[in-house]
This record gives structure tokens, C-alpha cells and sequence, in this order.
């Protein structure tokens, strides 16, 4: 049944209901997130209950969740109104395990999200849970390990380095040869008569000393999965200055992934400037098809004051597609 599918974005689930009618009780189709499929489902009692619960199978037995997130009801209508949970966290095994109760006064269509902050892995032994956000990717061999140790004493050591980066608050030692096969500009600067060739070089007044560092460490393969995030917008704009294709979609998959109300203004301007489609179809998606529009209403004055006509206009052609008369 459509009434029981949940659309999913990024960590945010979305079951849109038009009219619960005379039943008591619904429930969802299954949605996955993490390594589990998931269930909602509300019951109508008293009170309306809504529960959130992983789908009982092997995996949610032996490596149960625990999750923390918000769950929203947003009643639609002329009287549009929006209830918020506190943010909560919680070991979940059963549809027991979490039940949020709602003012039942509502009627017609309404939606629940839950936007899950967090998930970890809950080990049966009572070790620490480990979260699955960000991953740690597939371990690398035992060759590959040796290969980036050695890189990655060549950076931090400065081992036959031949190439000073000046940036506004300092400076770093690095290798022409690594720069060169990671970026065609690099290359280019080192390959032709230009100055960065002549003086051994370059200045990159652009970029924080630290966000520099997270850039040489990416390019040297020993980037840590923290740095990353924390400097992935400065590592954006290097990554289209300095045409690195791959640093470029790792960041633009990275943005995709948390995209909330609070950042997916700015994630959208990002997604423009640097000619993000993917990114700039999933802050069109979140904010219209997931309705959190509504979200930002106080922000959007100012950010349309800034924004590009051209994306003022697909943002319009993206309303007339969702919210096109039945």
C-alpha cells in the first residue's frame, strides 16, 4: 500500500499517511538505514503511539542498534501544525522498546520523520558500541598498509622533500611527484616554465594552514576519517581549483550524508558554486518532496537575497513539480 511506504534521504525517514481513518493501528513497510530494516508504526488509542523499531531478523538479534534521533508529526492542512520529540537515544531490539506518545486531536494527512543523529553497533560482549557513521571503509591489505605508512613518513618527515607550500600562516614541505599525479594542475605547474617550477613553490593563501594539511594528507592517502569531515568544505574548493576529480565526489557524497534544516541552505549554495548535481538534487529533494521548506522560512529571505537567479529559478521549476495540483 503507498500509505504504508517510507521515503528515505540521507538519515531522514519520512512516512506520509493521508488519512488514518477508522483503523487503530498501522504499520509501515520496511525502510533501511544502516544495516537494518526498519519499522514504524502508530497506534491510536488514548493517545496516539508511534513506534520506531528495528524489523526483527539475525542481524538486529546479534548486533542490536543503538540509535538516536528525532521523530517529528507535521499535521498538513490550513492549520498546519508540527510536533518534536526530544532527542533521544536508544537500544532498540523490539517495537516495545521505544513508544512516543502524541496529542490524538489530529485528523486527515499527516507525517512522521525520524531523523536518525546516530546509530551504533551494540556488541553482545558489553564492549563499547561503535558507530556506523562515519565507516572506516574496507581494511586495506597488509601491502597497501605498508605503502601508506611509508607516504605518510615521507609527509611528516619531509623525506626528500622538494616543494615549500606557503599558505597565510605558515609553511609545509611536500613532493612535487605525489602533487602531479593527483591533480592535472599541479602537473601543469611543474611541467611548464612557469614560476612554481623556477622557485619549487607554490602559495595557497586560500586555504588555513590546518585545512592545507588535511589536503597534503589526503593526497598522500593518510587522511583521517575526522579530518576529513572536518575540513571537507575547504577541501571542496581545493578540489575544484585543483581539478582532483575523486577528492571532489568523495566531498559532494560526504555533504549528502547529513544534510539537515540548519545546513542544507549552504549546502545548496556549495552544491551551485561547484556544479554538484547529486548534492544540489538531494537539498532540492529534502527541502520540497520532504516538505522542510517550512524548516527555514526565517532563513530563506536572506538566502534568496544572495542566490543566483538561475538556482532561485530551478528551485521554483522543483515547487511546481512537487506541489503540481492532483
Amino acid at each position: 500500500m503507498a500509505d504504508s511506504k517510507v521515503e528515505m534521504i540521507s538519515r531522514l525517514a519520512q512516512w506520509k499517511i493521508d488519512n488514518f481513518g477508522p483503523c487503530s493501528f498501522k504499520k509501515s513497510d520496511p525502510f533501511k538505514v544502516g544495516i537494518w530494516n526498519w519499522h514504524l508504526s502508530i497506534e491510536k488509542n488514548r493517545y496516539i503511539y508511534i513506534r520506531l523499531y528495528p524489523e526483527p531478523s539475525r542481524v538486529s538479534k546479534e548486533q542490536p542498534p543503538l540509535a538516536r534521533f528525532i521523530l517529528r508529526v507535521c499535521i498538513s492542512g490550513a492549520n498546519r501544525k508540527q510536533y518534536t520529540s526530544p532527542i533521544h537515544e536508544r537500544l532498540l531490539r523490539t517495537c516495545e522498546d521505544f513508544v512516543w506518545p502524541v496529542d490524538p486531536t489530529f485528523h486527515g494527512r499527516f507525517i512522521i520523520d525520524v531523523e536518525f543523529l546516530d546509530l551504533k553497533i551494540c556488541p553482545l560482549n558489553g564492549g563499547d558500541a561503535c558507530s556506523i557513521w562515519p565507516g572506516d571503509g574496507v581494511m586495506q591489505s597488509v601491502s597497501a598498509q605498508s605503502s601508506l605508512q611509508c607516504l605518510s613518513r615521507m609527509l611528516d618527515e619531509a623525506i626528500l622533500s622538494d616543494l615549500t607550500i606557503n599558505t597565510a600562516e605558515g609553511t609545509l614541505r611536500a613532493h612535487k611527484a605525489i602533487l602531479s599525479a593527483s591533480s592535472p594542475v599541479f602537473q601543469s605547474m611543474f611541467h611548464h616554465d612557469l614560476k612554481e617550477k623556477e622557485s619549487s613553490s607554490i602559495y595557497v593563501e586560500d586555504m588555513p594552514l590546518e585545512s592545507c594539511m588535511a589536503l597534503l594528507s589526503y593526497l598522500y592517502g593518510t587522511i583521517k576519517q575526522e579530518d576529513f569531515w572536518k575540513h571537507r568544505l575547504a577541501l571542496l574548493g581545493a578540489a575544484n581549483k585543483y581539478d582532483i576529480a575523486n577528492l571532489k565526489d568523495a566531498c559532494e557524497e560526504s555533504l549528502l550524508e547529513d544534510i539537515n534544516s540548519e545546513n542544507v541552505l549552504e549546502r545548496l549554495q556549495e552544491a551551485w558554486l561547484y556544479q554538484l548535481n547529486k548534492l544540489k538534487k538531494g537539498c532540492l529533494t529534502y527541502l520540497f518532496d520532504f516538505g522542510k521548506i517550512y524548516d527555514v522560512k526565517d532563513e530563506i529571505k536572506n538566502f534568496f537575497s544572495h542566490a543566483d537567479r538561475e538556482l532561485m529559478l530551478e528551485m521554483f521549476q522543483e515547487v511546481l513539480t512537487v506541489w503540481k495540483p492532483v
